[in-house]
């Protein structure tokens, strides 16, 4: 733990001065009074300084997958929904999982509420907790399971059109997350090659004969 000893003309300075150091406040630290010091004879004569020790407490690390359940089971109970929420971490990313039934509503329009819902999770859960910045995966109902098989779909079908024919295809738009399954499907598929062009939330991929 980190600790500083400060000198001053009373034991109220000496503190103040140390939590200007530490850049701490009062909660945040354990003070302990060295040597109250006195003023001596009308202030000068045998006037001797006040000593402190002031030491930084250690909070424990905020667990973020706990943090993350909790803020989410919250904000789901305010919006009146009545859901499950589970999850698990690894050394990249926190995944949640919600399930219950008709919570289409958390999924919206080619899951652009559940985006939304993933996004202000994240950045509340990182702001509240320490440490590096993590990624928080939401699904609801396994929505981006079943999401990502569609995609796939499409664009194997899509490259085969394009490779038959010649002609680029442009399809629609897509998140990030989205325009990468695009890609990582069709980067081994002969004859054809993609590109993400345009400017969100418009961006979409391209299909090109290669």
């Amino acid at each position: 733990m980190k600790s500083i000893e400060v000198v001053a003309r009373s034991v109220d300075e000496a503190i103040a001065e140390a939590l200007q150091e530490l850049n701490a406040d009062r909660d945040d630290v354990q003070i302990e009074i060295l040597d109250e010091g006195n003023k001596g004879f009308l202030g000068i004569l045998g006037s001797k300084q006040a000593k402190v020790r002031v030491e930084l407490i250690e909070k424990p690390e905020a667990n973020k997958l706990e943090a993350a359940l909790e803020f989410t089971r919250e904000l789901l109970s305010k919006m009146g929904i009545s859901a499950e929420v589970q999850g698990e971490e690894d050394s990249e990313s926190i995944k949640l999982q919600i399930d219950g039934d008709d919570l289409g509503i958390l999924i919206g329009r080619r899951g652009q509420t559940l985006d939304s819902l993933q996004y202000i999770v994240s950045l509340a859960v990182n702001r509240q907790t320490e440490g590096e910045w993590n990624r928080i995966q939401i699904d609801v109902g396994d929505y981006r399971v079943r999401r990502e098989e569609s995609l796939r779909s499409l664009a194997s079908r899509a490259a085969s059109k394009v490779e038959k024919n010649g002609r680029r295809l442009a399809l629609d738009a897509m998140n990030a997350a989205e325009r990468r399954i695009i890609h990582q499907a069709l980067q081994d598929f002969p004859g054809v090659e993609t590109r993400s062009e345009g400017q969100d939330p418009y961006r979409r991929v391209v299909i090109l004969p290669s």
